[in-house]
């Protein structure tokens, strides 16, 4: 990374005795602090959350790293407790942090993993605890002891090795009790572990703050030689560039010409983007044009299929009127021909009746 001006860079280091011992992705969250009730994004989209073991000092963390930020920073105590709140999500509360933290996972099975090595994590983390507990008792036991004897003033080194008043008190009570004598040597011996022990954790101390300058030397050092590289990339760049403007310098004419000349071309094309930007509309209303017209054929089409249905069903009415026609001129003929004859019945009839008539005439004369 380079350091430039007016820029700040947030590094976090891992000291050297922490190895991840599990890893997963997830969504990050956190509590909302003013309404402790809404969740808002850490992250914009999946990182990497990772159980963390401390082997010096037994300790268990869940670090995720956005970058060089550290959205998660949370220790695991005894006390904690993983809560799923859906298929995918879930959360615990940090107290030392002030604050809820939240996961999303992208599936039930991965937040499942999660929740047993936190329920895992947090077993170990407990015997620990009470480990280091009975590790204290053992160790505050001699001074408990200690305090009930007559000393009662912090410890020196005069009180360690004894004035020269206190190195004779040995000789004058010869009838003292005997076994006065371990409780009075186990106080250099309790001073002496408790001084191991201090200088124990100063050196764990100094030795992580080491690591963590070491690695911050090595990234200055990276970012130095980064930047050392950038700045020679950028200096044979300059120098590239001073030597183009010098050759453009001796054809300025050259490049005034070509620039006259260019003026006149984007002129030209302008006025043929112009040309073509207004045919492009005469085209675009044509195309209007067209579909209006589209839409008119096809409404004529559907008018014309309706009529040629209406046309269909016309003929097959005209074929039903011209069958009924041809039958009822069937019937008109075999009626006219039933009428002729019987008007030829009729007439032969008249006919008979006639003679009836003249005969019966002709007697009534005769008579």
């Amino acid at each position: 990374t380079v350091l430039r001006p007016n820029q700040v860079h947030h590094f976090y280091f891992l000291p050297l005795r922490e190895q991840p011992i599990y890893s997963t992705r997830a969504h990050v969250f956190q509590i909302d602090p003013n309404t402790k009730k809404n969740w808002v994004p850490t992250s914009k989209h999946a990182v990497t959350v990772s159980y963390f073991y401390d082997s010096t000092r037994n300790v268990y963390r869940i670090i995720s790293l956005d970058g060089s930020k550290a959205i998660i920073n949370s220790t695991i105590t005894p006390n904690m407790t993983f809560t799923k709140t859906s298929q995918k999500f879930g959360q615990w509360a940090d107290s030392r942090a002030n604050t809820v933290y939240g996961l999303g996972f992208s599936s039930e099975h991965h937040l499942t993993k999660f929740s047993e090595k936190f329920q895992e994590f947090k077993e170990a983390a407990r015997l620990a605890k009470e480990k280091s507990q009975e590790k204290m008792e053992l160790t505050s036991t001699p001074s408990q002891e200690s305090a009930g004897g007559d000393i009662q003033s912090p410890l020196t080194p005069e009180s360690i090795n004894g004035t020269d008043d206190e190195r004779t008190t040995p000789e004058v009570t010869q009838n003292s009790d005997p076994r006065a004598e371990p409780m009075q040597n186990a106080m250099p011996f309790t001073h002496s572990f408790l001084l191991n022990k201090g200088w124990t954790i100063s050196l764990t101390i100094l030795q992580s703050l080491t690591c963590k300058l070491i690695m911050a030397f090595l990234e200055i050092t990276v970012a130095i030689d980064k930047w050392e590289q950038k700045r020679s990339a950028y200096i044979r760049f300059l120098i590239l560039q001073v030597t183009e403007l010098e050759c453009l310098s001796s054809q300025a004419n050259v490049i005034k010409t070509h620039k006259i000349e260019l003026n006149q071309t984007i002129e030209e094309l302008e006025s043929t983007l112009k040309k073509k930007e207004e045919e492009i509309q005469r085209m675009r209303q044509e195309i209007e044009n067209a579909r209006d017209l589209q839409a008119q054929r096809d409404s004529l089409s559907q008018k014309l299929k309706e009529v040629e249905t209406r046309n269909k069903d016309m003929e097959g009415q005209m074929r039903d009127l011209e069958q009924r026609l041809e039958k009822s001129q069937t019937e008109q003929e075999a009626f006219r021909n039933n009428l002729k004859t019987l008007l030829e019945i009729l007439d032969g009839k008249i006919f008979e009746l006639t003679e009836l008539r003249d005969s019966l005439a002709k007697l009534i004369e005769c008579s």
